[in-house]
């Protein structure tokens, strides 16, 4: 892949945590520059500070949304859940590049910045909604029901 040297994007980094989720979560650099076709290598953080350990898991949005095709992660910590142990810290890697055609999408040809952010949730305790109904995915009834 060859880096096209006349545009470098702007990629930020946010994050947060979910509901009840305990870590301390949080990019360790603001933002880093690159042009598409090269790849870069980020650092978040993220602390257990409770007693117990806790495992989580990670999604995440690339902003604008438009981007998000081009943008590639090739190894990350939310491809699989983490584990920290009573106040373990970790640096937790995220290696990606932006994809070339980038540059040539005339909806992003004004684009000159990419959010990636992380949103942390405890693996075993969240519920997750689905819209438009009332009781939780691992809800016996709900799962009780009969599929079409």
């Amino acid at each position: 892949m060859k880096p096209i040297k006349e545009r470098r994007i702007k990629v930020s980094f946010s994050a947060d945590t979910y509901s009840n989720m305990l870590w301390n979560f949080k990019p360790q650099q603001k933002s880093v520059e690159i042009m598409p076709g090269e790849t870069s290598l980020a650092f978040y953080s993220a602390l257990n500070p409770a007693n117990t350990p806790i495992v989580g898991i990670a999604t995440y949005t690339v902003l604008p949304i438009e981007a998000a095709k081009y943008f590639n992660k090739i190894q990350c910590f939310c491809f699989e859940e983490q584990r920290l142990n009573p106040k373990e810290e970790v640096d937790l890697p995220v290696f990606f590049f932006i994809d070339p055609e980038f540059d040539h999408d005339p909806q992003l040809a004004e684009c000159r910045e990419i959010i990636l952010h992380y949103t942390f949730f405890e693996a075993k305790k969240e519920r997750m909604m689905i819209p438009g109904i009332t009781q939780s995915f691992e809800d016996p009834a709900l799962l009780a029901m009969p599929s079409t």
